[in-house]
Formats: C-alpha cells, structure tokens, sequence
C-alpha cells in the first residue's frame, strides 16, 4: 500500500476527525446544512477529496423511479450522511451504499452534546 491510496480505515479516522473539530467548535443545535458545511470546511483542510449532496438515480427493473443525494461521498469510496443514528437513517444509508455502489457508509450525528457516528455497510442480498 502506498500513502497515495489511503484506506478505508484511514479516510474514515479522518472524516471522523474532521467531525470531531466540528462538533467541539460548534457544539450541538444548529441545522445540519451548518454542519454540512463546517464539515466540508474541514474535509477541504484535511486534503480529502469529496462531493457534497451528490445525486444518484434510482431505478426500479429499469425504469426512473427518483433520485437521491447523499450529503457526501468521501474520496469516492464512502457515503457521509450527517444524521441521526436511529433504524430509520442506518437503513437509508445502505441503500445509498447499493444506489452508489460503495462499500462503506459513515452516519454522523452533530445533534448530541458528544458527537455521534456509526460505520454502515451494505445490506446483504
């Protein structure tokens, strides 16, 4: 491994550390696109590459069905959703990691007086 291509687990220490600069700045209260951006802030100065509120097709056997976007995707390998760690949210980021056909999620919650996150990987078939 080269330190050209970081792994899964160093991208997500990072992203979990930017996180972590974000909530002890901002604390907990705010809406999330507050987060959002302070997060993306600090995945900029942090050297990750990333799109924020990417939008992905969804099809159902073949035909358009809507569309999704996913708060982040990290490096192009992992969906950062800045949610609530409830079912219904665990549930919502592995099906982003099947509609953009990625191996790791990272749910983020800001909402908490210490920051919250869970690693999320696709369903199985």
């Amino acid at each position: 491994m080269t330190l050209d291509q970081p792994t899964s687990e160093q991208i997500t220490y990072k992203i979990i550390g930017c996180a972590m600069a974000v909530h002890s700045t901002l604390g907990n209260g705010f809406q999330e696109i507050i987060y959002q951006r302070s997060l993306a802030i600090e995945l900029e100065k942090a050297g990750l590459q990333f799109e924020r509120e990417k939008e992905q097709s969804i099809y159902y056997q073949g035909v358009l069905v809507g569309s999704r976007r996913a708060d982040f995707i990290v490096e192009g390998s992992i969906v950062v959703e800045l949610k609530a760690l409830d079912d219904l949210h665990v549930v919502q980021t592995k099906n982003y990691l099947v509609a953009y056909n990625l191996p790791l999620g990272l749910l983020i919650n800001f909402g908490a007086s210490s920051l919250q996150y869970k690693k999320i990987f696709p369903r199985k078939s």
